[in-house]
């Protein structure tokens, strides 16, 4: 708070002056302090309870559960790959769920900051003959190279899809266009279910295998 400083000015009397000394001639300039005014408190602005659902689009969207386990709302509190095994019963996704969790990526995609993920769903894996897949599967190795194709190291919003990217493999995914009409990799893979958020990833659901 800031205050005003009085001055004052008195006359003084004239050395050995029998006299007395002077009335003070001086003035007192004073002012009211200025009202002190109340903190500002900031306004909450932050949006309480947003809709998970609100970036959702693609037409298998409607098979994602609408409640309990594997449901977007549910997906949206949990790390990636622990979402992604909630909805393990879902015909959508459980055989990318299987395979990340045959090569050991749990931990490191639910550790992760950020990422975007590409989930194959269930219908991608029927390009592959049943011996292909089991072979897949029992490969920890290459099955690594491949699910970490599908994952980039940012989290990606639909209208943001387009460009190149690199994967967790340490190649590049190249992305054209963006939302509904983006094609992914040299495969062109489309998104069936886009913008599923959880607690660390965006997820697209696509439509095929992407191989590195």
């Amino acid at each position: 708070m800031k205050r005003t400083t009085v001055l004052r000015t008195s006359g003084l009397a004239a050395c050995g002056s029998d006299e007395e000394p002077a009335p003070s001639t001086g003035t007192e300039e004073t002012s009211e302090a200025p009202e002190e005014t109340p903190e500002e408190t900031p306004e909450e602005t932050e949006e309480e309870g947003a809709d998970p659902t609100a970036n959702l689009y693609g037409p298998a969207c409607a098979d994602v559960p609408a409640s309990g386990e594997g449901s977007v709302d549910t997906m949206a509190t949990a790390p990636v790959a622990t979402a992604a095994t909630a909805a393990s019963g879902n015909p959508l996704v459980s055989t990318t769920v299987a395979a990340v969790t045959a090569a050991e990526l749990v931990e490191p995609l639910n550790s992760a900051p950020a990422l975007t993920v590409f989930a194959p769903a269930n219908g991608a894996y029927e390009a592959f003959t049943k011996k292909q897949l089991n072979g897949l599967l029992a490969d920890k190795e290459t099955l690594t190279q491949v699910l970490t194709h599908h994952v980039v190291a940012e989290q990606i919003a639909p209208e943001d899809l387009s460009g190149e990217f690199e994967t967790l493999n340490g190649d590049m995914l190249t992305i054209n266009g963006n939302g509904e009409s983006a094609t992914i990799g040299d495969e062109k893979a489309t998104v069936l279910c886009g913008g599923i958020v959880t607690a660390n990833a965006t997820v697209y659901v696509i439509d095929t295998v992407l191989m590195p």
